[in-house]
């Protein structure tokens, strides 16, 4: 959750049935108290109380964000006296995450970080799904956020999001908004290694294969390959979030198939029993759910 000042607000409120009680309860101006609820309704686009002449009533939409908040503030409570205790002097979380999702995931949740009680300080390392998996074994990181992890290792998967690939290619007038499945193997892409084997794996069931020009392990090469050098590739839609809405670059959506890859929060098994990292799962996941709001990984969002 961004802001767990509103949290706090909002759980005010409710406890204390009208925005008058909790105002006086929690000292702060109703104004002010009124103008942070309709802020985290309109965040969460969607009414959380019900105003009535005496008091204020939770909607279907309101229940569940109480019932929630409560978890994570406690948790954050929890947090902060460990922190007040001395326990977590030195405590942070070590995350791992695809090249592919550093930008549009880790501002967030950085600043999301910031805001927990004592600042639980967040390292973040990038690598692609082999070697972010071989960290973790090693305790290199905490956590990490990875692609389509094979079954059958000491891992605790958890899946956050399922997002779908496009054809990616320089902006030109006229493109079409969609291609079949059989067209797409026919031209020429880049592709990270990484993708290159969950798309053809999935190309397989309908005895097609991709047409592959050059295998790049790097996605600033392979953007700088596509937005300068006219080259096209297949990757996640969230990838080119920035250059799609300037309109740089072109996303064909793939008919016939949906080619897509899941996005999975692993961790050890086995852990230190003594780090705590829940507050940070819930970070996480908090922050997907935003994303995927406005559209980070959507397709119908990038349509031009």
């Amino acid at each position: 959750m961004n802001n767990l000042k509103a949290l706090r607000y909002f759980v005010a409120v409710v406890d204390a049935g009208s925005f008058t009680s909790a105002s006086t309860a929690i000292a702060i101006a109703q104004p002010a108290l009124t103008r942070q609820i309709r802020e985290l309704e309109e965040s969460f686009g969607t009414q959380l109380l019900q105003r009535l002449p005496r008091g204020v009533r939770m909607t279907a939409a309101g229940v569940t964000l109480y019932e929630a908040a409560q978890r994570i503030l406690s948790e954050a409570d929890r947090v902060s006296q460990n922190l007040r205790n001395g326990l977590s002097e030195t405590a942070s979380v070590s995350l791992g995450v695809p090249p592919t999702l550093g930008r549009v995931l880790l501002p967030g949740l950085f600043e999301s970080c910031l805001q927990l009680p004592g600042a639980l300080p967040m390292r973040a390392r990038e690598a692609f799904t082999p070697a972010l998996l071989e960290w973790l074994e090693r305790g290199v990181v905490d956590m990490a956020i990875v692609t389509n992890p094979p079954s059958g290792r000491k891992f605790s998967l958890r899946p956050l999001i399922n997002e779908p690939f496009a054809l990616i290619s320089t902006y030109k007038k006229g493109q079409p908004q969609f291609l079949s499945v059989e067209q797409l193997s026919e031209l020429p892409v880049l592709m990270t290694s990484l993708h290159s084997r969950i798309v053809d794996q999935q190309l397989r069931a309908l005895n097609l294969s991709l047409k592959i020009e050059g295998i790049i392990d790097s996605v600033d090469a392979i953007r700088e390959l596509v937005i300068k050098r006219g080259h096209s590739t297949i990757m996640p839609v969230s990838v080119f979030k920035d250059d799609l809405d300037s309109q740089t670059i072109h996303l064909t959506q793939i008919s016939g198939v949906q080619l897509s890859r899941t996005l999975v929060l692993a961790q050890r098994r086995e852990r230190d029993k003594a780090t705590d990292f829940s507050m940070v799962e819930q970070l996480i996941e908090s922050e997907f759910s935003r994303l995927a709001r406005v559209g980070a990984f959507g397709l119908s969002s990038y349509r031009h």
